[in-house]
């Protein structure tokens, strides 16, 4: 088994679970963050094990990761900076 894959899975997991912390902490533009690597976590899962998962999935699934950090991002920007 390759580890890089591996590691790369679980700093998704760590991201995700960052970006939910600061959700529950009030920035709820982040939970687009949270279903992106929600969402990264799965398709690389599916494909280091090999699932049996359509590509069309894996490809709408993607296209609703992208939309999701366009929205966090749309947030952030958005959002009042502290100085």
């Amino acid at each position: 088994m390759n580890f890089i894959p591996v590691i790369s899975i679980a700093l998704e997991i760590l991201i995700a679970v960052l970006a939910l912390l600061s959700v529950f902490k009030g920035k709820y533009y982040m939970i687009g963050l949270v279903i992106t690597f929600g969402v990264y976590v799965y398709y690389d899962l599916a494909r280091h094990y090999q699932l049996e998962v359509s590509e069309s999935l894996l490809s709408v699934v993607f296209l609703i990761a992208t939309l999701s950090a366009l929205v966090s991002v749309i947030g952030i920007i958005k959002s009042p900076s502290k100085k």
